[in-house]
């Protein structure tokens, strides 16, 4: 299950991860006072503007827009909520934004790229980092594939802080003060909630010398969810596809594709080599 980036970070926030704040407008008539809220709790002249919706790039598409000053963020606003948005990954039908995220604006040193997940070919939790952030990873490993570093939790005495210490290591974020803690944070909260992916894109390096969260992406394992019921309520229903979740209603997988053939088949396998016929 995906969740929101307003969701993610209120998650991570209760590991004391760093993350970039703000408050969630699903309204016209809030917005106002929700830009004044964030200047003033987070004495932040400046804020950031994002487009809430399952799908990355939305940066691309005109979905996260930097605002120095009230004037721009009201116009921002108006213009992302409601608008359907279109990025590499929605599909040239796009998505129509329910919900906007107005954050704090945050003096960045450096981007990095961070991501934790699960290898099944390594029957084991790894993480992916590289110093070349704010990129699509698929775009870093097509342009720079020596700076991805991957750092797999197994076979090691201390299988997480070796990995952590290695990451720390490829990042130079040996003067960081809180990066141990940082990352540590983030692998407890993704084991505990049961998470199959968690994507911090861009990790930033203030000005200050601190890691923060500007972005984050966590999709949850569907299977856990009976485990997870705070995670559940996350469950936005107006991201699905209508047809997928009126099957998923009745207990059944059902995946939407192009074409006017349809295969019943009773193994991801099976559907699979189906598919290819």
């Amino acid at each position: 299950m995906k969740i929101h980036e307003y969701q993610a970070k209120q998650i991570l926030s209760e590991y004391n991860v760093p993350v970039q704040r703000g408050y969630v407008v699903s309204n016209q008539r809030d917005i106002s006072e929700t830009i004044q809220r964030v200047q003033n709790d987070f004495n932040s002249e400046s804020v950031v503007v994002k487009a809430q919706i399952h799908a990355g790039g939305r940066g691309k598409g005109g979905g996260v827009k930097f605002c120095p000053n009230y004037k721009n963020a009201l116009e921002a606003s108006q213009s992302i909520l409601g608008m359907n948005l279109i990025t590499p990954q929605t599909g040239k039908d796009g998505k129509i934004v329910n919900q906007i995220f107005i954050t704090e604006a945050i003096d960045i040193g450096k981007e990095l790229y961070f991501a934790l997940m699960f290898d099944r070919s390594k029957n084991a939790d790894v993480f992916i980092v590289s110093t070349e952030g704010g990129m699509d990873i698929e775009e870093v490993a097509e342009k720079f594939p020596e700076k991805i570093v991957k750092a797999w939790i197994s076979g090691e005495t201390k299988p997480l802080r070796d990995a952590i210490n290695k990451i720390i290591e490829s990042l130079e974020l040996s003067s960081i003060k809180n990066a141990y803690t940082f990352f540590e944070n983030i692998y407890q909260c993704y084991n505990q909630n049961d998470c199959s992916l968690l994507e911090i894109n861009p990790l930033v390096i203030t000005t200050e010398k601190k890691l923060i969260a500007l972005d984050a992406k966590v999709d949850i394992d569907s299977n856990a969810l009976f485990r997870q019921e705070k995670i559940s309520s996350f469950h936005d229903k107006t991201e699905e596809d209508p047809l997928e979740l009126q099957a998923s209603e009745f207990g059944l997988n059902y995946i939407k594709l192009d074409g006017n053939v349809g295969c019943m088949v009773n193994g991801a396998g099976l559907a699979m080599a189906t598919m290819d016929i």
